[in-house]
């Protein structure tokens, strides 16, 4: 989880997007967004493809990116 939530967070910001900005694009609170990009939380499906979405990345992009 922290492997994913430090590529989630080099993608938001090379994106130049803040994460309480995308917390909003995918409906969750900004301090869970937090956590996970700081691995505290285990993402669900879903909220992993919103993310991706928002972050203009497929799904398999993001997940490869982390090198799982």
């Amino acid at each position: 989880m922290v492997a994913l939530g430090k590529v989630i967070k080099e993608q938001r910001q090379a994106k130049g997007i803040s994460q309480e900005a995308l917390a909003l694009l995918i409906g969750i609170d900004r301090s869970y967004m937090g956590g996970i990009e700081r691995g505290e939380h285990n993402v669900a499906l879903i909220n992993l493809q919103k993310i991706s979405d928002s972050l203009e990345l497929k799904l398999w992009e993001l997940i490869k990116l982390t090198k799982l």
